[in-house]
């Protein structure tokens, strides 16, 4: 036996979970978005729909008028746009479906314009589709980078707006497992890392199990 023993020891530390975004800085931020323009417009109702969906930046930049289903209030996401290739179905309530239809109209006079005929609904000014490549290339990335430092709301990016979507669904008594399939997890592992508990809140909660 060496001598060393110890240098093939290898010890395993948790991952620092990230935070998520405030609810209270999304409305900010929301607030303070002028949506007279279609830049505006379109960066807001996509602020929602990773809020109150949880969908990644990928997706939302891979979504067509095809994937949502007016008539059931729902989004149906098939593999293509899903970073792990598994059919979801998510609710979609009344203020999304709004938007989501003034926003394809927008669309729609856009191309008409441009003569172009993407039918992506997350688009840039000239009717193409965005950069997906890399999800910080993506121009509703940029955006919120470019709002965070204009409205001093530090913790606004896609990722920080996805884990509060998470946030949200276990303070309103969502359980693991149900908020693992609506983010699309694999993983239980991956879900856990998303809630960022803190200390006092996990001894209250524990406090309704004694």
């Amino acid at each position: 036996m060496s001598d060393q023993f110890w240098k093939n020891i290898h010890i395993k530390i948790d991952k620092e979970v990230k935070e998520s975004a405030k609810e209270s800085d999304i409305q900010k931020l929301v607030h303070y978005i002028d949506q007279s323009n279609f830049i505006g417009y379109r960066d807001v109702t996509a602020i929602l729909l990773m809020f109150k969906s949880g969908i990644r930046i990928s997706t939302l930049c891979h979504l067509k008028a095809s994937h949502i289903d007016f008539e059931n209030h729902c989004l149906n996401l098939d593999g293509a746009a899903m970073k792990n290739h598994k059919y979801l179905k998510l609710p979609l309530d009344e203020e999304l479906l709004g938007r989501l239809k003034v926003l394809i109209t927008l669309n729609n006079n856009i191309r008409k314009h441009y003569r172009r005929t993407n039918n992506h609904i997350f688009i840039i000014q000239n009717c193409l589709n965005m950069d997906i490549g890399k999800s910080s290339n993506c121009a509703i990335s940029k955006q919120l980078n470019k709002y965070s430092k204009r409205f001093n709301l530090p913790n606004i990016n896609a990722h920080a707006i996805r884990r509060a979507y998470a946030k949200n669904l276990l303070d309103k008594g969502a359980s693991i497992p149900l908020i693992s399939k609506a983010l699309g997890h694999s993983d239980l592992a991956v879900t856990t890392q998303y809630l960022d508990l803190g200390v006092d809140e996990v001894e209250k909660s524990l406090r309704g199990f004694l």
